[in-house]
């Protein structure tokens, strides 16, 4: 008796705390599901069903169907819906049910329903009354992984899966398949082959074969970024004499490029785009060249990328397959546009409307995304990712920015993971604004240094803080604000050139 007593102590104790759901996975197309509710969730539990379980037999019933879950259910003969009030006996014959109105009360007749006739059931965003939880879910083929907070928060559900997703290769199925496979061939009694399944697997648990790469990666990193703060330098000492003078007397506008910069890249790192347009739609308002404006921002851009792409991939922010797919085509577009916009750097007055106008529209883009950030977004990736980054590199370089507006949001919109996105852009953007800015160097004999000076040295200080806090913030008013300033100055250059013309 008192070893019982003890046993049942200590199973006390564990059941105090913790995560106590069990985790199964249910072959729902042997069974019958019954779905209460037709509105917004609706629509999410039935997707959910059917995204893992296609032939599931699903019956709805509800009063009012939303038109998203009838062109859902049309699309799998499986589902019926019938249009009506609840019933109890509508579960007769059901195996789970699930309840997704927005009215407590029913939701609760339909729980002692379902219990009466010993049927489990989930009630949408009511743990309490709830028998099981339909978690998030990771699929790579045949690997599936549901992920459960115990209720507490499917906000960080959706987060892990995210995670998830973009960490597990998509080859991870062709591996299951082939151990299938193994498993099939493999001779002798059953520890014999667990010994040779658990020898073959192994090297999924070993340390990360390219863990040295990443680590050489990380001082190519750091020495490029020495190396182009002593160009900058030299450049800044041997071209322009007045650098010299600057201990005993700093040109204003370099302060005022400093206190810009800073803004600018801590906007940049918190949402991910607008510091080139934003800083070039400022240049111009300064009287700079619009060569030299995009110059001043690629230099830059060097070390708060640089600084920007470190802290990210310190945070494992980084798509190396998505990084590799942008770099080269991105610097191939950079310095091709550096080219180009270097050599009309002596018709700076026909450019400079022209690049307003890019900026312009630009400014419109990040208003409209700003409106639309709730909007979901495509289930379907971009393929053709070498043709976004030769166009993108292209066109920033010609506009003095464009790199995030462009490629980050296409990138987003397209489906892929914001986190992880954000952080290649950034990464890929620190090497792109280096060789765009050698071909600027090379073009031009160099002017306005001081403006160019402040923007380096204020997007440098900004980025360290902008990376940590880019998954924190919130950016709807950023962008909204930034989308106003530039389309305010962008119209303000337009207009002025007109008059002029006129």
């Amino acid at each position: 008796m008192p070893r019982n007593n003890s046993l049942s102590t200590l199973s006390d104790e564990k059941a105090a705390g913790g995560n106590q759901l069990f985790p199964v996975f249910l072959k729902l197309n042997d069974l019958h599901t019954v779905l209460i509710g037709a509105g917004n969730v609706g629509l999410e539990k039935l997707t959910a069903l059917l995204n893992n379980s296609p032939l599931a037999k699903v019956t709805i019933i509800a009063l009012k169907v939303s038109t998203e879950v009838y062109l859902l259910a049309t699309a799998y003969s499986t589902v019926t819906i019938h249009e009506k009030l609840f019933e109890e006996q509508d579960l007769d014959g059901a195996d789970i049910v699930v309840a997704a109105t927005n009215d407590s009360v029913l939701n609760i007749l339909i729980r002692e329903a379902a219990h009466e006739r010993k049927l489990l059931i989930n009630v949408a965003d009511k743990p309490s009354l709830c028998d099981f939880y339909l978690g998030s879910i990771v699929q790579k083929g045949d690997l599936k992984i549901a992920i459960s907070t115990n209720g507490k928060s499917p906000t960080v559900a959706k987060r892990l899966k995210e995670v998830l997703n973009e960490g597990l290769p998509e080859e991870i199925d062709t591996t299951l398949q082939q151990l299938s496979t193994l498993r099939n061939t493999l001779k002798g009694d059953f520890t014999d082959k667990v010994k040779k399944l658990n020898e073959v697997t192994s090297v999924l648990v070993k340390s990360k074969p390219h863990s040295k790469f990443k680590s050489l990666f990380r001082w190519i990193i750091w020495g490029t970024i020495v190396a182009s703060i002593a160009i900058v330098v030299s450049i800044l000492w041997f071209r322009n004499p007045e650098f010299k003078n600057y201990v005993e007397g700093i040109n204003p506008i370099f302060y005022y490029f400093l206190g810009a910069g800073f803004v600018f890249a801590f906007i940049d790192g918190a949402i991910g785009m607008s510091y080139g347009v934003t800083s070039t739609t400022f240049s111009l308002s300064m009287g700079i060249p619009p060569a030299t404006a995009s110059m001043g921002v690629h230099l830059s851009e060097i070390m708060s990328n640089g600084i920007a792409g470190w802290m990210h991939y310190r945070m494992n922010n980084i798509n190396w397959k998505l990084f590799w797919l942008l770099l080269i085509p991105g610097i191939i577009g950079a310095m091709t546009g550096a080219y180009l916009i270097s050599s009309l750097e002596h018709y700076a007055q026909y450019t400079k409307p022209v690049v307003s106008l890019y900026t312009l529209i630009l400014g419109i883009v990040i208003f409209r995304k700003a409106l639309d950030l709730k909007a979901k977004r495509s289930s379907a990736k971009i393929k053709n990712i070498r043709f976004l980054g030769l166009g993108g590199g292209f066109i920033d370089a010609v506009g003095g920015g464009g790199w995030g507006s462009i490629v980050l949001s296409s990138l987003i919109a397209g489906g892929r993971n914001p986190r992880f996105s954000l952080g290649t852009v950034k990464l890929s953007r620190f090497f792109i604004a280096l060789m765009s800015s050698l071909t600027f160097i090379a073009m031009l004999n160099g002017a306005h240094w001081e403006a160019v000076a402040g923007l380096v040295i204020g997007s440098a200080l900004a980025s360290p803080i902008a990376a940590r806090i880019s998954n924190k913030i919130s950016t709807k008013a950023i962008m909204i604000s930034v989308s106003v300033i530039v389309i305010l100055i962008s119209l303000r250059s337009i207009i002025n050139f007109v008059l002029k013309v006129i």
